[in-house]
């Protein structure tokens, strides 16, 4: 183990990816929590990644090519799931749940006479993370700060459609540059972690976790030659976990300090 390893070459893109992610994943995941439709992020990630399978089979190299192929299968995900919720809301979970086993199945078919399936695989779950450079983050960023702007600005107007495409496009953006797993730790854990808070302290404190979570995996990962996603995922959920504990701490100090 070595501090050489934190070569900011590689941590610094790495990291800038995370907080891209973030940036959108944050306020989505903690409507997510509030709708009770915790497993919708695994089920859109699975069906955009299933895109990016699609378009490999047929063939498709050009990344604009297989963008569009996973953010149209992921909007297609998202409009069938606001008619299901619309028809049968109280069964609406489980649709959620058809929907990522039939997409990792039909993934697994798609790449099953593929010699590098197995990694292709992994890598669209895990992600690779510490392998993303600078460039490949302008396509996320263009996406994300559009979205920002439609999330803070227009949520009210929205509906449930436009919840749901917009949560399908910030899903694809982030998934083939963390992976599923990460996409689904980004929304939910610091949304837990805030769980219970209001107001634009939750949505700041929901970001601290994030930002801390991301570091301390991608640095974790790197001194210890460790898979940078569930490595991240793992420090993710150290820092949501730690969240409530902290704060319990410091108002017990603020007590005794105020007596």
């Amino acid at each position: 183990m070595s501090l050489a390893a934190l070569e900011w070459s590689i941590i610094g893109p790495a990291l800038a990816a995370g907080l891209l992610v973030l940036s959108t994943h944050v306020p989505l995941g903690r409507e997510v929590l509030a709708r009770g439709i915790i497993f919708i992020d695994l089920a859109i990630a699975q069906i955009a990644a299933l895109g990016v399978v699609a378009a490999g089979a047929l063939g498709l190299e050009s990344t604009l090519l297989v963008q569009t192929a996973a953010a149209s299968a992921a909007m297609l995900g998202a409009l069938v799931m606001t008619w299901t919720e619309k028809r049968w809301p109280e069964t609406q979970e489980a649709f959620i749940g058809v929907a990522f086993v039939v997409s990792a199945s039909a993934g697994l078919l798609l790449l099953a006479h593929n010699p590098h399936g197995g990694e292709h695989l992994k890598d669209l779950l895990a992600g690779q993370i510490l392998w993303v450079g600078w460039r490949e983050l302008w396509p996320a960023l263009l996406v994300s700060g559009p979205l920002l702007v439609a999330w803070f600005g227009l949520r009210a107007r929205l509906g449930r459609a436009g919840f749901y495409l917009l949560f399908a496009l910030a899903v694809t953006a982030s998934v083939q540059l963390v992976g599923v797993y990460l996409v689904f730790a980004s929304l939910i854990l610091p949304a837990l972690a805030t769980r219970g808070r209001q107001g634009v302290g939750a949505l700041w404190g929901g970001y601290l976790v994030g930002v801390f979570g991301y570091a301390l995996g991608l640095a974790a990962s790197a001194l210890a030659d460790l898979p940078s996603g569930p490595t991240v995922v793992c420090a993710l959920a150290l820092a949501a976990g730690a969240a409530p504990l902290f704060r319990r701490r410091r108002r017990a100090v603020a007590g005794e300090t105020t007596r």
